[in-house]
């Protein structure tokens, strides 16, 4: 899928956002809505290499386990999640979170996500189940739920672990 980018304005300073974002276990709080049983792949949850794993509540996909792994983690400006997913985890995904000052003290926090097929049936899938415009709405409704955990300091529930409950 060619790259899928949604981007909203935080009104929290930039390091806070990307503390919040660098600290994998707090994913699942703002994107529950739309990906299910989400757990940890390691006991350290904050920077390079800290990973979780989660089934996505794609329309039509029989095989929607992902497994996700922050590769990059640039303070405070950048920080990007590679992984794989679907049948034989033959899916490659990539995750960037990028972060660009804003005035008064706000953070532009923009979200891009590309998946590559493994194969030709998948791309075919891909297409006939409008995932591009589905992982849009998804995203962005993501984002308007970190805006709204960081600014109104409201928790939306308890953080992943390792075990899947």
């Amino acid at each position: 899928m060619d790259p899928v980018s949604v981007s909203i304005t935080v009104g929290r300073p930039r390091e806070e956002v990307f503390d919040y974002l660098a600290d994998i276990a707090n994913h699942s709080e703002f994107t529950d809505h739309f990906l299910d049983d989400f757990h940890l792949t390691r006991e350290d949850t904050v920077g390079r290499g800290a990973g979780a794993r989660y089934r996505v509540k794609v329309p039509l996909q029989r095989f929607s386990w992902m497994g996700i792994q922050f590769m990059e983690v640039d303070r405070p400006w950048r920080i990007v999640a590679a992984g794989r997913g679907g049948k034989y985890n033959r899916i490659r995904s990539m995750i960037v979170y990028s972060l660009e000052p804003g005035p008064h003290d706000t953070t532009q926090l923009e979200m891009t996500v590309e998946t590559v097929p493994g194969t030709p049936t998948d791309r075919v899938m891909e297409i006939v189940s409008g995932q591009r415009a589905w992982m849009r709405r998804q995203n962005r409704r993501a984002l308007r739920r970190v805006r709204s955990i960081l600014e109104d300091g409201r928790r939306r529930g308890a953080r992943a672990t390792i075990a899947a409950r």
